[in-house]
Formats: C-alpha cells, structure tokens, sequence
C-alpha cells in the first residue's frame, strides 16, 4: 500500500497519539477512553493480520511472534516491541516493550495500555480464529521487567 500522505508519511509522533489518549480521557473519562482506544487498536490489529494475509494462521505461537514482531516492531509501524508469545494452558500471553501507550509514563503510573492492548488483541484473534479477553497484567513502570498482556478465552 502507498503511504497515506504524500510527504509526511505514514508515520506520526507519540506526542501526538500521547495527546490524543489525555485528551479522550479528560473529555469523555478515563474508563470510555480505555475501551474506545482498546477498540480501535483491536480493529487496527485484526486488519493488519487480514492485510498480510495471515488470518486463521496462528497456531504457531513462535511464527506468530515472529510475523508480528515485524509488523508493529521497528521495521513496521512501531507501535511496540512483541518480545514473546506463549501459551499456559488456554491463556496466551504477550511480553512486549516500548509500547506507544506506556511511552513516557512515569515510574508507578496507575495508566495501563489501551490502544496497544487493543491492537496485539485484534492481531491475535483474527491469527488464531479465538475470541480473547485482554488484559495489560503487567508493567516495566509497575515494577516487573516487561509489560505483559494476558489473553483468556472470552465465552
């Protein structure tokens, strides 16, 4: 696909995305904010996957991390870092770092990630065909060594 602006690119700044997210939450709240963005990633993943031709292909979880890894890692759109993809059980779990939602949050911040949750939630329901429940367990800025995202299936 052709970049969406002749000039400026495809890509924009985390100031900007980090605007947009403050902006949402002071004028509809922080929890409406959360599901909206949460949302939007979830759409933008499952049409990323769809775009590269991968739906339904997500059975192996080491290709997966590969494939997205390259989509929104530092040769896609740099939305984050995907670190790993496992599995325990039926529960499926993301390491990810350098998340855009998590950009410049300071040490102990209560913010968890929406848009990014959203996005690596999308990609892996349109990968392996599952419905998911996502949640941002946890967090370099929380205290653990990586952000992690836990995805159970949704019924």
């Amino acid at each position: 696909m052709a970049d969406l602006r002749e000039d400026l690119g495809d890509m924009s700044s985390i100031v900007c995305f980090k605007s947009i997210v403050i902006g949402a939450e002071e004028s509809i709240g922080k929890a409406a904010a959360t599901v909206a963005l949460t949302a939007a990633g979830r759409k933008r993943g499952k049409n990323l996957v769809k775009a590269m031709g991968l739906s339904g292909a997500g059975a192996d979880l080491q290709a997966a991390t590969t494939q997205l890894s390259a989509a929104l890692g530092v040769d896609g759109t740099r939305l984050c870092k995907i670190l790993d993809i496992h599995a325990e059980g039926e529960v499926l779990y993301v390491t990810v770092s350098e998340t855009v939602c998590m950009a410049g949050e300071p040490q102990g911040t209560d913010r968890k990630c929406s848009f990014t949750l959203g996005a690596v939630h999308g990609a892996l329901e349109e990968l392996t065909g599952r419905k998911l429940k996502g949640t941002h367990v946890r967090s370099a800025w929380w205290g653990d060594p990586a952000d992690v995202f836990e995805f159970k299936p949704r019924i």
